[in-house]
């Protein structure tokens, strides 16, 4: 009864979702930050003032959001962590400053940023060539792979658990295909300078797609986005979930040249011609025009992130050395299944992976000081 294609899915899995209590949730990589109180008085006055408005189907093109985001990218340059604040407003770091500026129709959103890739493979990916990957990345795209019948070819991450660039660039080559890799990585935590990047787009062929997912790099990384005025084919794909506040709110975005930007909203415009719901634009437009919070936000949870690397250390842990909002970390004699386990026992979840090369360690989300407290005096007593 179903088709071919239905009995060679392989589903992404995500991190646990407990029911039966409570947890310290740090497994997926969520904010432990609630939106700002500006977003949750727009939502409050949006449904007050405008109930008529969730009968009426939202605004297809969401311009007044991607007006939002087009302004704060040019206001934080597109790393939240390194954004200096003065009152309620932002600016862009030297290092991180944009040399143009984004403007609206450089901006693709769409309902989280799984869809928004979901449409990028549809659009730019062929299923006659195969679609070169790093070996540990987000696990979705080779779930997508899969769902759009593409064959995969995986390139080993260096010993160092840095990206292998060369050898990516160079099957991407052979197989005539584009590329795609999360920056910083997923679930490593590493990071390429932008300079890195750029020397990539530089031996890349510029007549195919070169996808950045910075889902993580407001917490540390080196956003590509300035690279934007060089490089025509280069693709970027942000979130809202991680350090906007917004996992539940499902909202996910591409900077790019207009001509792609257009070609994805052609993709969209064949599926679903409403993806964005009238609340979450709300909701959107109202955090992008609170900057200065989410910065803040963003500075909390680096500043925890690196005292629990401290922390590790001083525990004789081994852990990859993170640009995200969560670590990478093995417990040197403890199996990582075991160590998820045991940590789940004292009221705390983390994320392991049964993947080949990974099994050993667990990936461990960065909350708030009270959450990472419970967790080292949780590791203490283990």
């Amino acid at each position: 009864m179903i088709s071919n294609r239905m009995k060679n899915l392989h589903p992404y899995v995500p991190g646990e979702q407990p029911k039966d209590r409570q947890y310290i949730k740090l497994n997926a990589n969520e904010n432990p930050y609630a939106p700002s109180e500006k977003v949750q008085q727009a939502l409050l006055d949006f449904i007050k003032n405008n109930p008529m408005k969730l009968a009426l189907y939202p605004d297809p093109d969401s311009l007044e959001l991607h007006a939002s985001i087009a302004d704060m990218l040019n206001k934080t340059g597109g790393v939240l962590c390194n954004a200096h604040i003065d009152g309620e407003s932002v600016e862009a770091d030297e290092k991180d400053r944009i040399p143009f500026t984004v403007t609206p129709d450089m901006i693709y959103s769409g309902n989280g940023s799984d869809e928004v890739l979901s449409f990028v493979f549809y659009a730019f990916f062929d299923s006659d060539k195969r679609l070169v990957l790093p070996e540990f990345t987000y696990s979705f795209y080779p779930v997508y792979a899969g769902f759009y019948n593409i064959d995969t070819d995986i390139v080993p991450m260096k010993k160092d658990w840095s990206l292998d660039t060369e050898e990516l660039l160079s099957r991407a080559e052979k197989n005539k295909s584009g590329l795609i890799f999360a920056n910083p990585n997923a679930p490593s935590g590493i990071g390429l300078s932008r300079a890195q990047v750029r020397e990539m787009l530089k031996k890349a062929s510029p007549d195919r797609i070169f996808v950045v997912d910075e889902a993580y790099c407001d917490f540390g990384g080196e956003s590509c986005i300035p690279l934007l005025a060089e490089f025509k084919n280069l693709l970027i794909v942000r979130t809202f979930s991680k350090s906007l506040c917004g996992a539940g709110m499902r909202l996910g975005y591409v900077v790019a040249s207009p001509e792609i930007v257009n070609y994805i909203t052609t993709v969209k415009n064949s599926l679903n011609h409403f993806p964005i719901d009238a609340l979450a634009q709300v909701a959107g437009n109202a955090a992008c025009k609170n900057p200065a919070y989410y910065c803040q936000c963003a500075k909390k949870v680096v500043e925890e992130r690196e005292s629990f690397q401290s922390f590790l250390k001083e525990k004789g842990w081994d852990f990859v050395s993170s640009k995200t909002n969560f670590v990478l970390a093995r417990h040197p004699s403890v199996k990582g299944e075991d160590v998820y386990k045991k940590i789940k026992a004292e009221g705390i979840l983390v994320r392991h992976f049964n993947t080949k090369g990974i099994e050993d360690y667990v990936r461990i989300t960065i909350g708030t000081k009270e959450q990472m407290d419970a967790l080292k005096a949780a590791i203490e007593k283990i």
